[in-house]
């Protein structure tokens, strides 16, 4: 059953919540590098993730609209918190104040990291999101491991190939950097993998709590179509 698509439920708010919440994280996680064995990371990877998995969620339940209404709300609330830090980093510190180095390393976003993160984040997020809804219109709502799976697989190696190209070229050895992305992408969708069980669980109880189960047929996929 699909409902009134002006209206969004108290369910469809918290996944948006969460999903801004995220992002957020992603940013500030993302300052610092972590060790994976012998394969180096940023924080990053440990919340990143999730926005992919709650992209799913919602496109499975509600469909593309509102997840296009999802990925706008979130790039502009990072955005909104990416310019407040940028200005707070730049107004000089109190004469008593004497972390300014730690503070610009956590908050102080270089304009070619933030513009990276932001294409990077808009073409990886719409892609998963077209991706999931077109496999589900094609494969009558079956294989929802197989879609969710396939959507991020896609989604990450747009997100990456749009992100290590911008925000690294010219600081990281170019022959670098298709590793970089490659590990990025796998980390990523085996993230994924790992909580596809739980995400299965999630969505059968919101499709069951909200009665919706939207196919995407004869909609406009504009990312600018609000």
């Amino acid at each position: 059953m699909q409902k009134d698509n002006r209206q969004v439920s108290m369910l469809f708010m918290l996944f948006s919540i969460l999903f801004t919440v995220c992002l957020i994280l992603a940013n500030l996680l993302g300052t610092k590098q972590i060790a994976l064995g012998p394969i180096s990371v940023t924080g990053g990877l440990i919340i990143f993730p999730v926005s992919y998995i709650i992209n799913d969620c919602v496109c499975e339940v509600w469909g593309y609209g509102k997840t296009r209404l999802l990925i706008w709300t979130g790039f502009l609330m990072n955005f909104f918190f990416v310019s407040v830090c940028a200005v707070c980093d730049a107004i000089p510190g109190a004469p008593w104040w004497d972390n300014d180095a730690g503070f610009h390393a956590i908050f102080g976003l270089a304009p070619r990291i933030a513009f990276a993160s932001f294409a990077a984040f808009l073409a990886g997020s719409f892609i998963n999101a077209f991706v999931m809804s077109r496999m589900k219109v094609k494969s009558e709502g079956r294989h929802f491991s197989v879609r969710a799976i396939s959507s991020t697989l896609l989604g990450e190696s747009a997100d990456s190939l749009f992100f290590f190209p911008l925000a690294f070229y010219g600081v990281v050895p170019t022959a670098a950097l298709p590793q970089l992305m490659m590990w990025q992408v796998i980390l990523k969708t085996a993230y994924e993998i790992v909580v596809l069980p739980m995400t299965i669980m999630v969505v059968k109880w919101v499709k069951r709590h909200e009665q919706e189960d939207v196919y995407d047929k004869n909609i406009s996929y504009s990312i600018f179509n609000l």
